[in-house]
């Protein structure tokens, strides 16, 4: 377990520019050395003074704001890092669940094609809502200088994270999930994809002569995927050997996926005879271009923010 005083710095640094972290890592360590310091020559306990210390000095999000020259006035000072946290809990968690819910609701009641389309609008519009309604109230509320009472910043809120870590557990977590989602997923829609065909079973989704290499191939490398975000949030940083293994593992799974799209191989025949849509004029080339060009773009954002945080990260 890192220090008390470790923790205070990460969570202060996170929200400070890159190219000021150093110095301000150094000046307020020593600030906070000094404090201590100074208690402790009175008598005090080690481990209370630095509490004591850490708590004088206060939310780390407002000191961070403080270094930065940043003001917290969007919804006035007040209550700002209250909306903040609330704004970013729900938006972490709310917008997703919702999405999902309505698609397999969509999905389930016959509108398989749709239902993906329906659950993203379903989240985007929550999303909105919530950003809307959330920052509204906190703003009637900072106007009308309503008290809420909210509990003060203690220490024992301080994450457990190191100085020098950029990737947090909660980035790592959440990309475990979701592979774990896209691996469970591909043998399960093999047999539940809610699109019947005729004889009560259902019409997979993709093509059933992939699983004789494609498949396991594609979830092979979702599997080292997960073992890679492992190794990445132990070494708790970019670095350019992970720049790279990211960029191998992108693209072992991207370029399969845009070759099979393009070869008319990756979603089942049988599917696209089942929709009266894909089948007029160019509708299904134009859905194939869609999801190329996303898987593209996604590829290129993942690389190009890898290289910029390992190239931050540097000593």
């Amino acid at each position: 377990m890192t220090s008390l005083t470790d923790r205070y710095l990460a969570a202060t640094l996170r929200s400070v520019p890159v190219a000021r972290r150093e110095e301000i890592a150094t000046e307020l360590r020593a600030s906070i050395d000094d404090m201590v310091e100074a208690r402790t020559a009175d008598g005090q306990d080690t481990a209370a003074a630095e509490r004591e210390v850490l708590t004088e000095l206060g939310d780390p999000a407002q000191l961070a704001a403080r270094y930065a020259d940043r003001r917290l006035y969007l919804v006035g000072p007040t209550y700002y890092l209250a909306w903040e946290r609330l704004l970013k809990r729900l938006l972490s968690f709310l917008p997703a669940t919702v999405g999902v819910i309505v698609g397999a609701l969509s999905a389930v009641n016959g509108n398989a094609g749709g239902a993906i389309g329906e659950g993203i609008v379903a989240a985007l519009m929550v999303a909105l809502h919530l950003c809307f309604w959330v920052t509204l109230v906190f703003a009637v509320l900072e106007r009308l200088n309503v008290p809420l009472d909210l509990p003060g910043w203690t220490v024992d809120q301080l994450p457990e994270e190191r100085v020098d870590r950029q990737i947090p557990l909660t980035d790592t977590g959440a990309a475990i999930g979701w592979l774990v989602l896209v691996v469970a997923y591909l043998p399960w829609q093999h047999y539940r994809s809610y699109v019947p065909d005729g004889e009560g079973g259902d019409v997979p989704v993709l093509d059933p002569a992939l699983w004789s290499f494609w498949l396991p191939f594609l979830i092979a490398v979702l599997i080292t995927n997960i073992g890679f975000e492992i190794v990445k949030y132990r070494v708790a940083r970019w670095t350019w050997p992970l720049v790279a293994a990211n960029l191998l593992l992108d693209l072992a799974f991207a370029v399969p996926v845009i070759w099979l799209l393009l070869t008319d191989r990756l979603i089942n025949p049988e599917l696209v005879q089942r929709f009266a849509w894909f089948r007029e004029g160019d509708n299904l080339d134009t859905v194939t271009a869609v999801v190329v060009a996303g898987t593209v773009l996604v590829v290129l954002w993942d690389v190009a923010d890898s290289i910029v945080k390992a190239y931050r990260s540097r000593t």
